[in-house]
C-alpha cells in the first residue's frame, strides 16, 4: 500500500482546519448547509476529503458521493459512487456504520482512529473526522470527511484483518 503517511500533530492541524471551515457554513443554530461548501476553501485538504451520502430507508445506508484522490492509496481503488458495503469487509463496515450514524443521530461531528489492519496494513491508521451537512440545516444528509493516515501500530480501532 502506497499511501501518504503523515504524523499525528499535522493530522489533528488538518482536523483542526477543517472544522474551522464546517463551523464557517453554519447559518445560525442549525446545521452547515451543504451548497455553502466550496472546495476552495480547504483547497489543501482536498487530497484525503471525502463526502458521504446518508441515504435514509428502514435502516441507515451510506455512499461515498466524492473521495479525494489521497485516499485512492488507501483503498487500493476508487471509491467514489459506492456504498460502504462495496468499500469494506463486514467489520470495517460495522465500525463505519456505526460511526456515521453517530453523527447522523446526534447531528454532531464524530473523531476517532481507525487501523487499516482490515487492508493489510495493521502498522497504519487513519485519525479521521466527520462533519454533518444538510440540505436545508436540520437533518444530516451529507457527511464531510477528512482522513489522516499515520503510522501508529499502537493505536487500535477495535477492527482486525479477517
Amino acid at each position: 500500500m502506497a499511501a501518504q503517511i503523515g504524523a499525528p500533530a499535522a493530522a489533528i492541524r488538518a482536523h483542526e482546519e477543517l472544522y474551522a471551515y464546517w463551523s464557517s457554513l453554519k447559518a445560525g443554530a442549525g446545521l452547515p448547509i451543504r451548497r455553502r461548501l466550496d472546495p476552495g476553501g480547504i483547497k489543501r485538504l482536498l487530497p484525503t476529503v471525502s463526502l458521504t451520502e446518508v441515504i435514509a430507508g428502514e435502516t441507515l445506508d451510506y455512499r461515498f458521493r466524492l473521495a479525494g484522490t489521497g485516499l485512492y492509496s488507501v483503498y487500493g481503488r476508487e471509491i467514489t459512487g459506492r456504498r460502504l458495503s462495496e468499500v469494506y469487509n463486514s467489520a470495517a463496515g460495522d465500525y463505519w456504520r456505526a460511526e456515521l450514524g453517530r453523527v447522523v443521530n446526534e447531528a454532531r461531528p464524530g473523531v476517532g482512529i481507525h487501523n487499516l489492519g482490515w487492508r493489510g496494513a495493521a502498522h497504519l491508521s487513519i485519525v479521521w473526522i466527520r462533519l454533518p451537512l444538510s440540505r436545508g440545516g436540520a437533518d444530516v444528509d451529507m457527511i464531510l470527511g477528512y482522513d489522516a493516515v499515520v503510522g501508529m501500530s499502537a493505536m487500535a480501532s477495535g477492527i482486525r484483518a479477517a
